[in-house]
C-alpha cells in the first residue's frame, strides 16, 4: 500500500499599482498576496498596505500667482508709473546723446550699449539710484529735515542747464500726475518739505515712500525706464531698429541689476560721477545747431 504524501507549497507574489491621478497627486497601493497550498485545501492570506496620497495645497482664494493684494497694487503702479506711456515727457530728452550721436561717439549698437552702460554704472544712473534710495528711506522715516537736504543736494548735482530742465521738468510732472490719479494723505506734505525743486528721481522715491512701495522694486523700474528711454533716443538718433534695441536692453540688464544693488547699499558719502564725456556731451547740446531733443 502506497502512503499519500502531502504536497505543500507557498507562492508569494507582489503587485504594485501606481495610478497618477494629477500632475500634483500620486496614489500608490502596495498589495501581497500569500497562497499557500495542500492537497486538500488552498489558503489565499491577502495584506494591503495603506495608500500613500500626496497633494498640493491650494493657494489662497484670491491671490493669484502667489501675489496678494498690496504687491499686485504696489506693482500695478510701478508699471504704471515708470512705463513709457506716463505724461512725464521722457521721449523729448536724450540725456546728451544726440551730440554724442554728432560727435561720432555713437555709431551703432555696440558703442550705444557702452556709452549707456557708462552712464548706468558710472554716471547720472548711478547717482540717480541713490538720491532715490535715500529719498524713500527719508519719507518712510517722515524726516522733513533730511528729505529736503537730499532734495536740494540732488538739485545741484545736475550738472547742465539742459539736464536740470530735464530731470525737473519730469519730477514735477510725476508727482503732479500721481496725486491727481491715487490720493495719498501724506504726499503733499513731504512734498512740501522738499522746499519746491523736485528733480526725477526724487519725485519718484518720495511717491513711492509715500504709497508704500518697497524701494527695492521701485529702484529697478526706476533704472529700467530710465535705461529704456535712453535706448529710445539712441534708436532714433543713430538710427536702429527694434531688435537692436531689445538686443541693447538684454546686454545692459546685468548692469541694471547691479547698479540697482549698489545705490541700495550707498550712501550721499558714495555719490560720484566719472563719464566726464557724457557730461560734456549733456554741455555742448546746449549749442548744437540742429536738435531733436531737448536735452
Amino acid at each position: 500500500m502506497t502512503t499519500p504524501r502531502m504536497i505543500t507549497g507557498t507562492i508569494t507574489t507582489v503587485i504594485t499599482i501606481t495610478t497618477v491621478i494629477t500632475i500634483t497627486t500620486v496614489i500608490t497601493i502596495t498589495t501581497v498576496i500569500t497562497i499557500t497550498t495542500t492537497n486538500t485545501a488552498t489558503t489565499i492570506t491577502s495584506t494591503t498596505t495603506p495608500m500613500l496620497m500626496t497633494t498640493s495645497e491650494p493657494a489662497p482664494a484670491g491671490t493669484g500667482c502667489g501675489t496678494n493684494a498690496d504687491e499686485a497694487a504696489a506693482l500695478y503702479r510701478l508699471m504704471t508709473w515708470l512705463s513709457p506711456a506716463f505724461p512725464v515727457g521722457a521721449f523729448s530728452y536724450s540725456s546728451g546723446i544726440e551730440w554724442a550721436v554728432e560727435a561720432g561717439d555713437i555709431v551703432d549698437a555696440s558703442s550705444l550699449r557702452d556709452w549707456l552702460a557708462a552712464m548706468l554704472t558710472e554716471g547720472p544712473g548711478f547717482c540717480d539710484g541713490v538720491f532715490l534710495a535715500q529719498t524713500h528711506h527719508a519719507t518712510s522715516a517722515k524726516d522733513e529735515v533730511g528729505l529736503r537736504e537730499i532734495a536740494e543736494l540732488a538739485a545741484a548735482f545736475v550738472p547742465s542747464r539742459e539736464r536740470q530742465l530735464e530731470t525737473t521738468t519730469q519730477g514735477r510732472a510725476f508727482i503732479d500726475i500721481a496725486r491727481s490719479a491715487w490720493a495719498c494723505d501724506d504726499l503733499d506734505k513731504m512734498v512740501a518739505a522738499c522746499g519746491g525743486v523736485t528733480v526725477y528721481p526724487i519725485a519718484v522715491g518720495l511717491v513711492s515712500a509715500a504709497h508704500a512701495i518697497p524701494v527695492g522694486p521701485t529702484m529697478h523700474a526706476f533704472l529700467h525706464a530710465l535705461v529704456s528711454n535712453w535706448i529710445s533716443a539712441g534708436a532714433r538718433l543713430v538710427p536702429l531698429g527694434q531688435t537692436d534695441s531689445q538686443r541693447i536692453l538684454a546686454a545692459i540688464e546685468p548692469d541694471v541689476a547691479a547698479t540697482a544693488k549698489r545705490a541700495l547699499e550707498a550712501s550721499l558719502d558714495d555719490l560720484g560721477s566719472a563719464t566726464f564725456r557724457a557730461d560734456l556731451a549733456g554741455l555742448r547740446h546746449e549749442t548744437q545747431y540742429t536738435r531733436l531733443f531737448r536735452s
